[in-house]
């Protein structure tokens, strides 16, 4: 069910959460876009427990791996629905049917807020005494933990919660499965290899774990705490079967409140899961638009879908890039030729060749066309033939600029073999997950990816001993994380998820829940992280909403391979991305016009020792509960 104010229709809470209920709270310092090909567009295509534990369901023949990708991205740790109704009976044997949200408080009289929901800046606008506890930074109406994205305060709960408000939920609990892919999944496997992370699902599930007891600790969850089952999934991230099948074992088995993540290359399983009313956040490659309006409330994302991605590729190549020479080229002979765009793009279902098309009708819209376009698709047999094909296409049609949209292992492959054929174009990357990471850039050709530069997705990056979730767990646990690699893909979900959870209260329905998620205002403004919003009008053009996809910005970036330090996964060697103007983000409409900045270093940045002083952490010893 469509929250209310994606309907256009916003009743009286949901106009009283959108003007005092800011979801500002959303700190993610170091989000990657959760599935591994943002531009793909997927395709349509046992012991089991139920108390705190893994699911291991069986695997499809000839398949095994983990999510093992490094992150950066949206600010520590930084999706939702099922329309359930509350009902006293046994929610695994009872399908509760749906409420409407209650209008205003009777706990805080004259509150706007949901019942027994309190933030620090609504007491402050009713002028109500509130006890916000040991948590709470009286001063700035902050939660005490040691990052500038921290969130307002909630006032703890005490009182009668609805017990089995939804499917899911208990007076104490809200079951979660947590799906996570095979440690030997070949697809995944194939993609990371190239960085040696070498963290495991054991490692992912314990860090999650210790997030989740950081989240619990900071975060006012009702009287109620995430009773997590993990799933390993039963088959590769590109097996649509066995993605469906896992989705009807969650349902028929494990009968969850919501679902986080799932199968990176596949749209089954949130399509199985949708058909289901089970909600998940961030459980495939991502949708178009129209899909998530299809099914409100049942599926969002963290990262911006493709479709956005698009817009905002075209809007910088239109604005900065068109109608000038190929000044970044390695070839002497194209810095004064006006650019001639081509376009390389990851093929793998139909859904993806709808996106190419959305694609060049955008640059239409901008001015600019794409003269040669070209495919691949994602198979370690084949990608060095298709490389070679590829590349010499896009030599014969004269092409100064090639705009990549695709896998990070590929552009390995189209490198070597554009300096094998003596072909040194601009490199334009567009956001494509894992691409704008310095820990794949260094495995490019670097003859070829030093005129490397474009947009991204992620934020300018801070020393995560000092910045992001990493940090954050290091801070409360007096130790680093299990995951140390993974920790930032692996907490932007549960972030979001807590931010919502702490404004819908202690009626915990999915409708209500995605009230909450629509009622938010926009995260804050930063360069070390993104701004998020999800329902919020007036971002993004009209045929974009209702949102359900958080990120709604980008940062100009140049592959600097001379510049030396860490990685995101803390390996020191030459090669970092140079984020221009210390990480300025830019949101629909906002890209200027004129010559890129890549390759000036004056006010680029590739890594703050310190944070920017506005961006500034506080020093708080961590609670625990």
């Amino acid at each position: 069910m469509h929250p209310a104010s994606a309907e256009g229709s916003n009743n009286d809470t949901g106009r009283a959460l959108k003007r005092y209920g800011p979801i500002a709270a959303i700190a993610v310092v170091a989000l990657v876009i959760i599935g591994i090909v943002v531009a793909s567009g997927g395709d349509d295509d046992e012991s089991v427990a139920t108390d705190d534990t893994t699911v291991a369901t069986d695997a499809a023949p000839g398949t095994d791996a983990p999510t093992t990708e490094p992150g950066n991205e949206p600010p520590p740790d930084t999706e939702p629905g099922d329309t359930s109704d509350p009902d006293t009976s046994d929610p695994a044997t009872t399908e509760p049917a749906t409420s409407e949200p209650d209008a205003g408080s009777s706990t805080y009289p004259g509150s706007p807020l949901p019942d027994g929901v309190m933030s620090f800046s609504v007491a402050q606008e009713l002028g109500i005494d509130v006890d916000f506890g040991d948590r709470c930074d009286t001063d700035t109406g902050l939660v005490k933990v040691q990052t500038f994205f921290a969130p307002e305060c909630y006032a703890p709960f005490d009182g009668d919660n609805g017990g089995a408000t939804a499917r899911g939920v208990t007076a104490d609990t809200i079951r979660i499965v947590n799906w996570v892919s095979q440690d030997e999944d070949p697809i995944l496997n194939f993609i990371t290899s190239a960085i040696v992370n070498d963290d495991t699902v054991e490692d992912d599930e314990a860090t999650l774990r210790g997030m989740i007891e950081y989240y619990e600790t900071y975060y006012e969850t009702y009287g109620r705490s995430v009773e997590l089952i993990n799933v390993v999934g039963s088959g590769a991230v590109t097996d649509a079967a066995a993605a469906r099948a896992d989705a009807v074992m969650i349902d028929e088995e494990l009968d969850p409140f919501m679902v986080w993540g799932g199968p990176s290359l596949t749209n089954a399983f949130a399509e199985e899961l949708a058909a289901r009313g089970i909600p998940c956040f961030s459980c495939g490659p991502g949708q178009n638009k129209e899909w998530y309006t299809d099914n409100a409330g049942l599926s969002y994302t963290v990262g911006k879908g493709s479709d956005q991605l698009d817009l905002l590729v075209a809007e910088y190549i239109g604005k900065r890039l068109a109608g000038d020479v190929a000044r970044h080229a390695g070839d002497e002979s194209m810095q004064t030729t006006e650019r001639v765009f081509g376009r390389i793009w990851i093929e793998s279902s139909a859904a993806s060749v709808e996106a190419n098309e959305r694609f060049e009708g955008n640059a239409a819209d901008f001015g600019f066309e794409i003269a040669e376009s070209q495919s691949y698709a994602l198979d370690p047999g084949t990608l060095q033939e298709s490389a070679a094909t590829v590349i010499s296409r896009m030599k014969e049609a004269g092409v100064t600029s090639v705009i990549f949209s695709g896998d990070p292992i590929a552009p390995r492959e189209f490198t070597n073999e554009a300096t094998a054929q003596n072909y040194f174009p601009e490199w334009i990357v567009t956001g494509s997950v894992l691409i704008d990471t310095s820990a794949f850039s260094r495995t490019y050709d670097q003859q070829q990816w030093a005129n490397a530069f474009g947009v991204s997705n992620l934020s300018a990056r801070v020393n995560r001993t000092i910045g992001s979730s990493y940090a954050i767990y290091e801070w409360f646990h007096g130790e680093e994380p299990p995951s140390a690699d993974n920790i930032g893909v692996i907490t932007p979900v549960p972030n979001t998820f807590f931010a919502f959870l702490q404004a819908t209260g202690p009626q915990l329905t999915i409708e209500t829940f995605n009230e909450a998620a629509f009622a938010g205002e926009p995260t804050a403004r930063a360069v070390t992280g993104p701004s998020l919003s999800w329902g919020v009008e007036g971002i993004w053009p009209d045929d974009f909403e209702p949102d359900y996809r958080g990120v709604d910005d980008i940062t100009e970036i140049w592959w600097d391979p001379t510049a030396e330090g860490p990685d995101e996964i803390d390996r020191t060697a030459p090669g970092l991305w140079q984020y221009v103007d210390g990480g300025v983000r830019y949101k629909p409409g906002e890209i200027l016009e004129g010559p890129p900045k890549a390759f000036d270093t004056e006010g680029a940045v590739t890594i703050y020792s310190e944070p920017p002083p506005e961006e500034a952490r506080p020093a708080y010893e961590p609670i625990h509960n």
